[in-house]
């Protein structure tokens, strides 16, 4: 402590050994960066975050989406400065990693905190030889939107990537496998957006959050938006006996523009969307659709691969009558087969329960008898039982692929 003849006050001294400015770090909020008295941290993941950080360039540091040149990227010769930089990265790192843009306002910010609820955090663990069949779907998807994320450079120009893929066919078939799959192969955040999603109560906040889910998708990319029964939010607008509110219109028309936005941008944003009702949808959100992709029924190798995986063989029983079962499911869609398979498990336990029901002595858990195996009177039975669901409107969709569908023809 001394005088400042200057401002007649007193003032601390500058530390001139190591000792007193370690002892200035060390009485901070953070206990676990520490010094030995020559300048080494004990943290080493936070002193190789720090030495990236020096290296990155004076721009490079972004704060909720906007750019901050404030940050001196020159070494720092006062050893106090250096572990007080140490000791804010935390801070600096998250800050750099926000999940949500730069907003113009808070009430958009809050819009965007609610979106991103329905950001799929861990990885949905699909992969494409997990879905039987389907293998034009498959190939078209890869296309449209796996090989521009994994070879971006010869995608440009003329050959620039579809934003906008509709999956449509038979409910059951496999479609929101189909978009698992693609998030799980490209790695992209990967939004699960359903109507409940975007559709709100209160005047003028659907569009908005329309707006604010396409910022949000283009903070993240490369994205992946996937609209399921996207029919549910933009059917056909106005013709004859229709009434349509003026919130369902404004909000189709705001992801209209927000659609036509990402045809005109390089930004790797893709609008995967799902529904069973294809000619339900509005004429312009099918032109913002580049590629339309029929999902069908199961043919009959992709039914059999399905039954051999969920009612595999049992050593030392009688054989299941594969060929008996795809025979007989056809128009079955995935979903009807894994119910088939499911009654057929059934039998073998409503047996078991029968017997255990009818005994007056109760056993405990490591005590009660194995479940029988499936046989072929199993799988009669649950054929029987269990009616396709999906076969309805085959016709129609055969009809839509035609008209409108994308196919491989090479």
């Amino acid at each position: 402590m001394f005088y400042d003849a200057k401002f007649g006050r007193n003032r601390l001294a500058e530390p001139q050994d190591d000792q007193a400015a370690d002892a200035l770090v060390s009485n901070g909020t953070d206990s676990n960066v520490t010094s030995n008295g020559n300048h080494s941290v004990k943290n080493t993941s936070e002193m190789a975050i720090y030495e990236q950080y020096r290296k990155q360039d004076a721009n490079g540091v972004h704060s909720n989406g906007a750019v901050s040149n404030g940050f001196d990227s020159r070494p720092y010769g006062s050893p106090v400065l250096q572990k007080m930089t140490i000791l804010m990265f935390p801070f600096l790192l998250s800050r750099q990693r926000s999940l949500l843009p730069a907003f113009e306002t808070a009430e958009m910010r809050a819009l965007g905190e609610s979106l991103s609820r329905d950001i799929v955090r861990g990885n949905p663990d699909v992969k494409w030889e997990s879905i039987k069949g389907l293998e034009s779907a498959k190939r078209l998807l890869k296309e449209a939107v796996v090989m521009p994320i994994k070879y971006p450079k010869y995608f440009t120009g003329l050959l620039s990537p579809w934003k906008g893929i509709l999956l449509f066919g038979p409910p059951g078939t496999g479609k929101t496998m189909l978009a698992k799959a693609v998030a799980t192969e490209c790695k992209t955040t990967f939004f699960n957006i359903s109507a409940s999603s975007v559709v709100s109560k209160w005047r003028g906040d659907s569009e908005k959050l329309i707006k604010v889910l396409f910022d949000l998708a283009r903070h993240h990319a490369p994205s992946t938006i996937f609209l399921d029964e996207i029919d549910a939010i933009i059917s056909q607008r106005g013709g004859e006996g229709r009434s349509e509110h003026e919130a369902s219109r404004r909000l189709k028309t705001e992801l209209l523009i927000q659609m036509d936005g990402l045809t005109r941008s390089d930004e790797l944003v893709f609008v995967l969307a799902a529904t069973n009702l294809p000619w339900e949808l509005d004429a312009a959100m099918l032109r913002r659709l580049e590629k339309r992709i029929l999902v069908p029924l199961p043919e009959p190798d992709a039914r059999r691969a399905m039954f051999e995986e969920l009612l595999p063989e049992q050593h030392g029983e009688k054989a299941l009558p594969y060929d008996t079962l795809v025979e007989r499911s056809e128009g079955y869609s995935g979903s009807d087969i894994r119910l088939v398979c499911k009654e057929a498990a059934m039998q073998p336990l409503r047996r078991l329960m029968s017997v255990l029901e009818s005994s007056l002595e109760q056993l405990p858990d490591n005590e009660l008898p194995k479940v029988g195996p499936i046989t072929p009177d199993d799988i009669e039975i649950a054929l029987k039982n269990t009616r396709p669901s999906a076969h309805l409107h085959a016709h129609r969709y055969e009809k839509f692929n035609t008209d409108y569908g994308s196919q491989i023809l090479g």
